[in-house]
């Protein structure tokens, strides 16, 4: 007996087939982010009436109803904290606007899991994840070579021809110190997506390409990933590298690989005036003095010490969701001395651990533990199918929310967006509810 609905089912369920398409054209406007987020919410607007729908009337021809229950407690970790920091919050209206917005992420969950959520979906949302990745890593390639972004200048000279205005300030371009991408030298966090989407290039290459295309995919990723010089980021890859790539290489291959790493690295710290000087700055590291430290870490230690205040402040629920920036003045250990970022306060606590803990509280934090509990309880009770098709988008979530790391702020809307989706495709690729295979149709199993 098998669990799949039969496939004329299926087909009157429509959410599944346009959600893949979907989840490309939201990661494809990443770098406009204005159009990225009016794309989410017309899919959650649009996935209320489709999906409730097929909920209530065959729900299970869409999703699983492990699905569905995985991918609203994921939901519930990640907005009940927002709804009890309301309370007493320093910034309470920005607070509960806040939690009233970010409502609109459980149905983009149900739609964003529903596209993976058969072998059709999976195929297309996979590749062209993967496509999307590779793209932004040969564009990232491209300027490190001439200068300039083809994409990001492409897209900039459109935005002049729509509004008459550039995608980024002059102030801006001057003022970046590093490799933009795709998403332009006003928002420099595209070493930290091509890290976390990386998973999404690198598995479907090894089965295609075996251990050459695997090593060639992620010499490319990484170049990227260090001249866009986010240090989270260099952690974020070689977390993925290593469980990528262990069980492919083995372990005296996979060292090789890391001192392939490191020749590289030492030869753009060489050429490379923006790395050196972060590893420079990383070097401080190994001093024991306290300054230094902060130094190495762009202000963060001094950021960590504040964010702890805040705990210690409010404990049980937290100053707030997105409260940090009003809350950072009374807790700045040192308000005489200029911040290593500049003037003007910390906005948010650059470590998803301290930021849960400083804006949501202890509560906050428990029910963020609840949600990887469930989510590390599905992936252990799975069969090993279910886990081979899950795998690039298990990797992807749990580096990205790795808790020894720094990383931007989870409840903004950019990185919270790419969180819940990775966590909306890992809940319906590892509970999938799969339809008889068509003949002439090739399954894809990332594996």
């Amino acid at each position: 007996m098998t669990n799949s609905p039969t496939a004329e089912t299926s087909a009157t369920v429509p959410g599944w087939r346009w959600s893949p398409h979907f989840v490309l054209a939201f990661v494809a406007l990443w770098p406009a982010p204005g159009y990225a987020e009016g794309v989410m919410v017309l899919g959650a607007l649009a996935a209320i009436v489709l999906l409730l729908r097929a909920r209530f009337a065959n729900g299970t021809a869409l999703l699983s109803v492990q699905a569905w229950a995985l991918t609203t407690v994921l939901f519930c970790a990640y907005w009940l904290p927002e709804v009890f920091s309301v309370v007493g919050a320093v910034d309470g209206p920005r607070a509960v606007r806040e939690a009233v917005a970010d409502i609109r992420y459980l149905p983009f969950l149900w739609l964003v899991a529903s596209a993976v959520a058969n072998a059709r979906g999976r195929r297309i949302t996979f590749i062209g994840l993967a496509v999307i990745v590779a793209a932004w890593t040969l564009d990232g390639l491209a300027e490190a070579f001439v200068g300039t972004s083809p994409l990001f200048f492409g897209i900039d000279g459109l935005k002049h021809l729509i509004s008459g205005r550039p995608m980024c300030s002059a102030e801006d371009i001057a003022a970046a110190d590093r490799l933009g991408g795709v998403l332009g030298p006003c928002n420099l966090k595209i070493g930290l997506v091509l890290a976390s989407l990386s998973p999404f290039v690198l598995y479907p290459v090894a089965r295609r390409w075996g251990t050459a295309g695997w090593v060639v995919a992620a010499a490319a990723i990484g170049v990227v990933v260090l001249l866009a010089g986010a240090r989270a980021s260099w952690i974020t890859f070689a977390l993925v590298l290593v469980f990528s790539g262990w069980g492919l290489l083995g372990w005296k291959r996979m060292l090789a690989v890391f001192a392939g790493g490191a020749a590289v690295l030492a030869a753009l710290t060489l050429g490379s005036p923006e790395v050196r000087e972060r590893v420079q700055r990383t070097a401080q590291l190994a001093t024991a003095d306290e300054s230094g430290v902060d130094i190495a870490l762009s202000g963060r230690l001094r950021i960590w010490e504040a964010a702890l205040c805040m705990v210690r402040e409010s404990p049980v629920n937290g100053v707030g969701v997105r409260g940090f920036r009003a809350a950072y003045p009374a807790c700045d250990p040192a308000p005489e001395d200029i911040p290593a970022w500049g003037e003007g306060p910390a906005l948010h606590a650059h470590q998803i651990v301290l930021e849960v803990l400083s804006e949501t509280g202890i509560l906050g934090l428990l029910l963020w533990l609840a949600g990887a509990a469930l989510a590390w309880r599905a992936w252990r009770f799975a069969d090993q199918d279910a886990r081979d098709r899950a795998r690039p988008a298990m990797l992807a979530l749990t580096v990205t929310v790795f808790p020894f790391n720094t990383h931007l702020a989870f409840y903004s809307t950019f990185w919270g967006g790419l969180t819940l989706m990775l966590a909306a495709l890992y809940a319906g690729s590892l509970l999938a509810r799969e339809e008889p295979q068509r003949a002439g149709e090739p399954a894809y199993e990332p594996a």
